[in-house]
Parts: structure tokens; sequence; C-alpha cells
């Protein structure tokens, strides 16, 4: 239904922009510790303290990390999506991650074709390791921003 849909400028502007990018990998700020991040959000078993990168892999994590949330998002989502919608469910799977999405009331009520309300639930996922963290608000404002542009 969204096969069309890639990832556009517009969303990779927001995840950039949320993530920046850090060449050395620094934990979860929620939690301190795991999972370990590097350059625009890459997480996984391949990271690990101390480990250093080029920005052209930072831009090769991400290129595969987005190319996975962008999958999800095509899966799971049953309606049609503008491409502003798509980039901001994008960024959220790529954030949050597809089980979260998959699982969450922004997800059920996009299906739904309620997008007013969806737009209103962004704003749930702003918490990391139980804290509310700014970061994530802002985010999820600038997802919601694009989810409704």
């Amino acid at each position: 239904m969204n096969e069309n849909l890639n990832y556009d400028h517009a969303g990779l502007d927001v995840t950039e922009d949320s993530e920046g990018c850090r060449l050395t990998a620094y934990p979860d700020p929620g939690t301190g510790g795991d999972p370990w991040t590097i350059g625009y959000g890459h997480t996984g078993a391949d990271v690990h303290p101390d480990m250093t990168i080029d920005h052209a892999q930072a831009e090769e994590f991400l290129r595969h990390d987005v190319r996975s949330a962008e999958a999800a998002v095509k899966r799971l989502v049953k309606v049609e999506l503008t491409q502003h919608q798509f980039d901001a469910l994008v960024d959220f799977a790529f954030n949050c991650g597809a089980g979260n999405l998959q699982h969450s009331t922004l997800l059920k009520l996009v299906n739904e074709g309620d997008f007013a309300t969806a737009s209103t639930h962004f704003g749930d996922w702003v918490k990391g390791g139980g804290h509310v963290l700014p970061g994530l608000v802002k985010r999820r404002h600038a997802e919601t921003v694009l989810f409704n542009s």
C-alpha cells in the first residue's frame, strides 16, 4: 500500500537533527549504559564502549537502520499515508523500535484512519529509563509537526 514511499529528506532531517552524529560510542541517556549508541543513533551488538567510527561509517549505519525502519512502517501500516506521515512514522520506528510502534496506540489510530488523534500520541513516547527526556520531547514534537504537515 505504501510501497512507493521512501524515507524523504524531511524525515531524514528530523532523524539527523534529533540524533546528531557522534563518532565515539556513548551510553543510552536513559539508562547510562546499554544500549550503546554511535553515529546517528545506531545501536546493536556491534556497538560497544570506546568504539569509534568515521563519518562515512555513520552514514552507512544510518542508511541501513533507516531501511529497517522503513520496512517496518510499510509492513505495519495498513492505510495510505502522505509522504510526511510516512517520514514521521519511520523516524518514530527508527528511534523507538518497530516492536514499540507495532503495539502502540499511535499505530492503532493510524490504521483506523484517525490521523488527527494519532498525531497526539507521538508525545506518549518521551521517557527513557523512566524519566522524561527533553531530547525525546523535542523529537516527538518534530515528528508530530512533520506528520501533520
